[in-house]
């Protein structure tokens, strides 16, 4: 049996439901694959003293315990995580930790001390330094929860919300005051055929309904570590059209009725006009967002975790020769 512990300043709370939800999935994920005993410990974001706050906390909680993997999501955890007894250390990068202008030092300096780095996506992994040198990383994304993300009735999406049954909405999935989201774009793009429709304030429990009730999901951010948004609207069969950052190529690559392009708001309004003219625009998005799903991307943790354990063949790995041209915070595509 392997025994992991998960550390992480990303989960959901009573006061931030929202946080973290996809660490949560994973962990989730983690907990239900045989050989595995995972156990996890959240705390709250917080500056220097939380941090050392968690770093006595854990070594309280966890003293006279050793684990064969403790993996921190979120670079600036790596450090309290090390209070823990291990024989090997992961910590996965989510963004801010390593783009961040306070954050970066102080992630960077971790790195040395974990076996294996885990990122999003590989055009990610090119901005690591030491990546596929001197430093082992990972794609080790977490996924999307499919249960939750499935296709609903649009009509009674509709109803529940309180929207029009034939109204024309198209979905800007985050909130608002995300400058690098790019509302600014949604709302040129939605114009005058369509009402715009923002997550700014919604429950997490209720952004399905609100993805399902949707023509079409929109994601033209400036740049994604990932996107989860994207592949959340393909769980459901929503049209998405999105800016080519992050997984959102890989994700949309030959789905008929998506569109992953640069910016450009003739071209994004030709791609969205059939799904405002359908009664129920849907795509064949499912299957693919499966591969994206939190199982599916959880058992690429544990066979990482597994090779750190067991000292075998290595999982599948980043190296300089398949470095993307483009970067995660401003990749392109053909």
């Amino acid at each position: 049996m392997l025994r992991a512990l998960v550390v992480t300043n990303m989960y959901p709370s009573p006061a931030r439901p929202a946080l973290g939800s996809f660490v949560r999935d994973q962990v989730r994920a983690l907990q239900q694959i045989d050989g595995l005993d995972v156990r996890l410990h959240a705390f709250a974001p917080g500056g220097v003293r939380g941090y050392a706050g968690a770093a006595r906390e854990l070594h309280r909680r966890f003293e006279g315990e050793r684990f064969d993997v403790v993996h921190a999501h979120f670079g600036l955890t790596a450090w309290p995580a090390l209070a823990v007894h291990a024989d090997h250390r992961v910590v996965t990068l989510h963004g801010n930790d390593l783009y961040a202008r306070r954050s970066r030092p102080v992630t960077v300096a971790a790195l040395g001390r974990m076996d294996l780095v885990g990122v999003p996506t590989a055009a990610f992994a090119a901005e690591v330094p030491g990546a596929g040198t001197r430093r082992r990383v990972a794609i080790l994304p977490c996924g999307v929860d499919v249960q939750r993300f499935r296709p609903l009735d649009r009509r009674a999406a509709r109803e529940r919300l309180g929207l029009d049954p034939q109204g024309r909405y198209v979905l800007f999935p985050y909130d608002p005051a995300r400058a690098v989201k790019r509302v600014d774009r949604a709302e040129q793009l939605a114009g005058a055929d369509a009402e715009l429709l923002t997550l700014g304030s919604v429950s997490p429990e209720d952004v399905p309904t609100w993805v399902n009730a949707a023509n079409a999901v929109v994601c033209p951010a400036d740049w994604e570590t990932f996107g989860l948004a994207c592949i959340e609207a393909l769980a459901c069969d929503v049209p998405v059209l999105a800016r080519p950052t992050g997984a959102h190529p890989e994700a949309l690559r030959a789905i008929a009725g998506t569109h992953c392009g640069e910016w450009d708001l003739e071209a994004w309004r030709a791609a969205l006009a059939p799904h405002l003219q359908a009664d129920d625009p849907r795509i064949a998005g499912r299957a693919r967002a499966l591969e994206f799903s939190a199982p599916a991307l959880a058992a690429r943790v544990a066979t990482a975790w597994r090779w750190l354990a067991e000292d075998g063949q290595p999982p599948p790995l980043y190296s300089p020769a398949e470095a993307p041209a483009s970067s995660s915070r401003g990749a392109s595509t053909s």
